[in-house]
């Protein structure tokens, strides 16, 4: 007990880097010992698998439901999830774009897998027509990630619409929601043994430069969350026509806990603070607008899903076509909403994302065991996007209901 009270008291990212370096020395010197430790592997692909599903269809019907009656919130409350969804569509785009350019995954082999071959192409038509289920169960069965995301809008949506009656479907959801996060961390402890057997194999297949591609891929995050700040930027300067740098120096503080953190919950606290202080924004404003963007603000996290996926097909010798790239953005942007408020949680969003175009689990779960031992670093990074567009929607928003104190936001500067 004592030995397991110390592994746990470790923090969970220190044990998964423990288990990429002791999975990268025993493929580069004993390589033929690697094959043993791959149903180690193979179990941890299959937990992700299993909880694929699950994760997307309940967390985004959650998310939808948890927001509650849009009418309800008002002006405000309208304004904002549209200010959200577009920052998120952007973001997607950003981190799709940059991955198409930079192409960090072209040439890396994942434990030896071959190329994943697609099957045939399908017309824009039957692609749509897929997106409305025949059978929901069949549904969830085949892992059909679009039919299955369209149902978790529509179980979130009636909810809401249902009113009185709905709330307990509403409980449910939230209930539900709450007992896959545990699930969702159980699977996690499992991680530092998955991490090691699959980059034990990764690396005897492969050498160290596997961790090459990481590391473009980890200098992509880096320029994308940049990108999208300034998008951020200009929407502060050329819609709100306000100082940009006086926003940035406003906000410093709540950047800062979000890349410590790793956390937009955990960054709420002081996002209000910066955003009534520093920005001027009234009280009734941030109140509304922060808590919901800490919910669905997720700009880092579209970004890097838009970026990973790319890395992926790339990984996969897989050239995507105009079809599949709009998939990919519209699939991103909702599994972005939708992401738990987990460690990592991004990752089983990848699966939601390559799962709409054609890629199967098993391959997505080998590009989870690959990054997953650096996405503590990564979760840092693209988390401070996440809190700047957080601030930069409650700014635009308070601009727009006349609630921002101009005078405040031009005034005052952080010491």
């Amino acid at each position: 007990m004592t030995i397991l009270r110390g592994w746990f008291a470790i923090a969970l990212w220190k044990r998964v880097v423990a288990g990429l370096v002791l999975g990268a020395l025993l493929g580069l010197v004993a390589p033929e010992a690697a094959p043993a430790v791959k149903i180690v592997g193979d179990l941890f692909v299959r937990l992700i698998k299993m909880l694929v599903v699950p994760v997307v269809l309940i967390t985004i019907a959650a998310g939808i439901a948890g927001l509650g009656d849009p009418r309800r919130l008002g002006p405000i409350g309208g304004r904002t999830i549209g200010l959200f969804a577009l920052t998120t569509l952007i973001a997607v785009s950003i981190g799709m774009v940059v991955g198409l350019l930079v192409r960090p995954g072209a040439g890396i082999a994942l434990a030896g897998v071959a190329p994943h071959v697609l099957g045939p192409a399908v017309s824009p038509a039957d692609q749509l027509l897929s997106i409305v289920p025949a059978n929901i169960v069949e549904a969830l069965g085949k892992g059909d990630m679009l039919a299955i995301i369209f149902v978790a809008l529509l179980l979130g949506i009636g909810s809401v619409l249902a009113g009185e009656a709905g709330k307990p479907v509403v409980a449910l959801l939230q209930g539900l929601a709450a007992v896959l996060l545990h699930i969702v961390r159980l699977v996690m402890e499992v991680t530092p043994f998955g991490v090691f057997a699959l980059i034990a194999n990764a690396v005897a297949a492969n050498g160290a430069a596997v961790f090459v591609h990481v590391g473009w891929l980890a200098l992509c995050v880096i320029g994308a969350s940049l990108a999208q700040m300034l998008v951020h930027a200009g929407l502060i300067g050329f819609v709100a026509r306000l100082p940009v740098m006086r926003f940035f120096r406003g906000i410093v503080d709540a950047l800062a806990i979000a890349f410590s953190t790793a956390s937009s919950s955990a960054t709420l606290p002081v996002a209000l603070r910066v955003a009534q202080d520093n920005l001027g924004v009234a009280r009734p404003v941030a109140s509304t607008v922060l808590p919901l963007g800490a919910a669905i603000g997720k700009d880092g996290t579209a970004m890097y899903v838009g970026l990973l996926g790319q890395f992926a097909l790339q990984a996969l010798g897989i050239v995507p076509d105009a079809q599949m790239l709009v998939v990919m953005l519209a699939t991103g942007a909702l599994a972005a909403f939708g992401t738990a408020p987990v460690p990592s949680a991004s990752l089983f969003m990848l699966a939601a994302m390559l799962s709409a175009v054609g890629v199967g689990p098993e391959q997505t779960a080998l590009v989870v065991g690959l990054v997953l031992p650096f996405d503590r670093l990564l979760d840092m990074t693209r988390t401070v996007p996440s809190a700047s567009a957080n601030l930069t929607v409650a700014t635009l928003v308070a601009r727009g209901e006349g609630a921002l104190d101009v005078a405040r936001f031009r005034g005052r500067a952080v010491e």
